[in-house]
């Protein structure tokens, strides 16, 4: 009786552990050292801001917001930064795929002199789970978005999810 009480006990608690609120993940990993636009006041506002997208290529070619960026995040490097946005003013919008990695790249531009960086919240995920479209590689409406990983995935209520990199090159 005391095992089954003490493997009860470990599934409840496993199963609220991952229930974990996108508020609870942005909180536990963000330092919010970033101020966040929501996906719906980016998708309203008539902004001139440039958008970057902070996921790997293999994410960015899946699925990304029209007119976005590609920057990475690995190979992020801040020189191409500076010569892509000479204005260190002007608006930025970083996203990934919930805010995460965003705001770690956003943290970089902001320490380099950019003064106008917010961090999407949400991210992609966010953005799609509102419906909000999302471009492919040729630059066409889908419904495919890159999930990054399996526990990440569980955030992406819209679309669908892709895993890896794609193999045709049509997708």
């Amino acid at each position: 009786m005391k095992n089954k009480i003490i493997y009860l006990l470990l599934g409840l608690s496993s199963i609220s552990f991952s229930q974990e609120s996108l508020s609870d993940v942005l909180n536990t990993y963000n330092s919010h050292s970033v101020p966040y636009i929501t996906v719906h006041e980016l998708a309203e506002s008539e902004t001139s801001a440039l958008i970057m997208d902070a996921r790997e290529f293999e994410e960015y070619a899946v699925s990304h917001l029209k007119d976005a960026i590609h920057i990475g995040y690995k190979e992020f490097n801040i020189a191409n930064i500076h010569q892509k946005i000479t204005n260190k003013n002007q608006e930025v919008v970083v996203y990934c795929s919930l805010g995460v990695r965003s705001e770690k790249i956003a943290e970089k531009l902001k320490k380099s002199g950019y003064t106008n960086v917010r961090n999407l919240y949400g991210g992609i995920f966010e953005w799609k789970n509102n419906n909000y479209d999302v471009y492919n590689r040729t630059h066409q409406t889908t419904d495919s978005i890159h999930a990054y990983s399996k526990s990440w995935s569980r955030y992406l209520k819209a679309g669908i999810k892709v895993y890896g990199t794609l193999q045709n090159e049509n997708e």
